[in-house]
Parts: structure tokens; sequence; C-alpha cells
């Protein structure tokens, strides 16, 4: 796996795992119900993850929750242009979470490092963004159908390889268009399409996405996978988010994307703390 990520302005260490801290700026999440939709509040947010330890920031100007319909490409632009502007300052690495070109676009050139894309870059002009803006991190993420009827009926062959061939599928189509794959991170995108049971095999097998060759970015926090189990609404699955997410850090994953930054790197520091003898002299 490549031990550094090619992240805009930035060259990532992977090793040790990253928190990328999500910033929701819209009014219908499904996290947080819109508390940072207004811009000042989007920019307190952000500043909070950051002091919390956030290595990486996640900007999101339209919900992907199961179900929801499409934002309006100027209204999501609207959204995401003045905070990634406002945010460039914190000298943190700015995720653009997004699937249409134009904002992918106006989003690089406002500063952003890095396209999270949910589509992995198949809408049309979507890998031009990426070939224009050639020290950009990409997310490349697997989706069954789309956010409005993604879970209506998710069925597979077999989940995690059909997902691993997904990936590879898309990463032949980088390699084609000369992406450095130094810029790629793979994310096998739970809650996108898949069952509870689907999640959990995936995340349980998490290993076969790091033998592709990439460093996976797990995205689990506060999803349904969670609420399944705990019977608990998203805010409240705090502990069970935390726990997904050292279970997939465990499994390889060299970023997890959350909301509750400072639980999570409180846990990592913990794990690894136990997992590398080396720790205390490394933070000594």
């Amino acid at each position: 796996m490549n031990s550094l990520f090619l992240c805009g302005r930035f060259e990532l260490s992977l090793a040790r795992p990253l928190v990328m801290g999500i910033v929701n700026v819209t009014p219908d999440s499904f996290s947080d119900g819109g508390q940072h939709a207004r811009l000042d509040a989007a920019i307190a947010h952000a500043r909070h993850l950051v002091a919390e330890g956030a290595d990486m920031l996640d900007i999101g100007g339209e919900s992907t929750r199961p179900g929801s319909d499409s934002v309006p490409e100027d209204e999501e632009l609207r959204r995401v242009v003045p905070l990634i502007e406002a945010l460039v300052s914190l000298n943190v690495p700015l995720s653009v979470d997004t699937c249409k070109p134009a904002v992918m676009r106006a989003a690089l050139r406002a500063g952003a490092d890095m396209i999270n894309d949910i589509m992995a870059l198949q809408a049309d002009g979507a890998l031009a963004v990426a070939q224009d803006y050639p020290a950009s991190g990409l997310c490349i993420m697997h989706m069954q159908g789309e956010p409005r009827t993604m879970q209506a009926a998710p069925v597979y062959d077999d989940v995690v390889e059909d997902v691993a061939a997904f990936l590879c599928a898309r990463l032949a189509v980088l390699d084609t268009a000369g992406i450095d794959p130094r810029r790629v991170v793979l994310d096998p995108g739970f809650g996108f399409g898949k069952t509870v049971e689907q999640n959990y095999r995936l995340l349980r097998e998490l290993p076969r996405f790091g033998e592709i060759g990439l460093p996976v970015l797990a995205g689990v926090s506060r999803k349904s996978m969670i609420g399944a189990l705990t019977g608990r609404q998203p805010a409240e699955r705090v502990a069970g988010s935390v726990a997904a997410a050292l279970a997939s850090v465990a499994r390889g994953a060299a970023i997890v994307r959350v909301h509750d930054v400072a639980q999570t790197v409180d846990a990592l520091k913990v794990w690894q703390a136990v997992e590398s003898p080396s720790f205390f002299q490394e933070h000594a």
C-alpha cells in the first residue's frame, strides 16, 4: 500500500491512521439535522473539529443519505465554495464531497485539496477535472444505484468481490487517464446500496480492499448499520461509531471519516499505544 497520500497542498504520511472530520453544510443531513447549514456555524464547527484533532476535513453541500434528492448545482456551489475559501487558512487538507464536476472544479479553484466522489468520477466531465488538477487527492467510492433508491433492494453475487471488482475497474480507467495512484484512496461505500449484513461483511473483510494496493477510507460514522445493532438515533451512535472506526483501522483502513472527532482521536491513541511497541518513544 502507498505510505504517502498526495492531497493538494499536502503530502500526507499514512504511517498512522488519519481522522477526517465531517462538515455538512446541508439542511437535511441524516446525522446533525442541518445544525451547520449556516456559513458561520459551519466555519465554527470546522475549527472545532481541527482543534479536536481532525487531520483533514470533508465538506459536503448535498446530502447523500438514502432517499435523498439531488441539490441544484448553483445551490451546492453557494453552500460549499464560501466555506472552502474561509477554511483554507486552517492549513489542513480540505476535501469536497460531491459528484458534480462543476462543483469539483469550483471547489478545487477555491482551495480544496481533494475530491470525495460517491460516483467514483463516472459523471460526464468528472475525470477531466481530476486531470486538470493533477495535485488533488481523489476518493473513489462504490455505490450501487443512486442515493434516492440505493437502499430499495441491493443485490450482489458476492458483495466483497463485486465491490472490489468495481474499484479495480475504476482504477484501470484512472490509470489510462494518467492519474498518479498516489493521489487515490478507495472507499467500499458503507451504506451506499448495501444491507446491514452486507455492510458488516465489508467491514469484516476490509483487508480485501487493501490487497488492491491503495489506501482505504472507511466511512461508517453514525450510519444505519450502527443504528441497526444499537437501536439508537444518529446523534446517539457515538460509541458504536468509534467501535466501527477502530474495527476499520484494525483491518487496514488508512483514513476514517467521522462526525465525532475527539472521541475517535482518543480511541485511536489508546489503540496505537497497545498495538505499537514504539508508540511512547515516538510520542516522547
